[in-house]
């Protein structure tokens, strides 16, 4: 009984949307912060990566996100969509690290980690990947997010304004 009982809390949980599960999350619910975590990490992991374009500082960032999502959540109100607010938390993430990582001098080191592995079997491949992460650390940091929301994670110049707070035709702008 008590299993039939927790297997159907857990197809409720399944079903909840992200918003009823953070809000339930905000409140102290660790079922529903693991399972939002268990839908969401991949995201996290991924926005990391494609920002900084490191694993090893794209599982730091993930780490942290998560370590600090339960505080952050004291924010979410559910305006918004939380895939939305959660694109700017880790947004925010990277830009953090990347603010400290240039304070410390380390940028150079980054970029030098990144360029050993682009030394992989498929030169031709690698030698893009490198190319693409030292244009867009070219870029000035609002282009570069605009560019990474849009293009790395394939979404609308609208889903990008929203996250970056901007407004659609700038995210167009921008992208142009």
């Amino acid at each position: 009984m008590a299993a039939r009982v927790a297997s159907n809390v857990r197809k409720t949980e399944m079903t909840m949307s992200d918003s009823e599960l953070a809000l339930r999350a905000r409140d102290g619910e660790r079922e529903a912060f693991g399972l939002l975590l268990e839908r969401h990490y991949d995201l996290i992991y991924r926005l990391a990566y494609r920002f900084c374009g490191h694993a090893a500082d794209a599982e730091d960032i993930a780490q942290d996100v998560c370590v600090g999502l339960p505080r952050k959540l004291a924010s979410f109100r559910g305006e918004a969509r939380f895939s939305t607010w959660l694109y700017r938390v880790v947004l925010n993430a990277c830009r953090d690290r990347f603010r400290r990582q240039a304070a410390l001098g380390s940028l150079g080191v980054a970029f030098a980690e990144v360029s050993a592995l682009t030394r992989a079997d498929d030169r031709e491949a690698a030698g893009r990947r490198c190319w693409l992460h030292e244009a867009l650390g070219a870029l000035d940091d609002t282009l570069r997010e605009t560019a990474l929301l849009v293009v790395a994670e394939d979404l609308s110049h609208a889903e990008a304004g929203e996250i970056l707070g901007v407004k659609e035709a700038t995210v167009s702008w921008r992208m142009h």
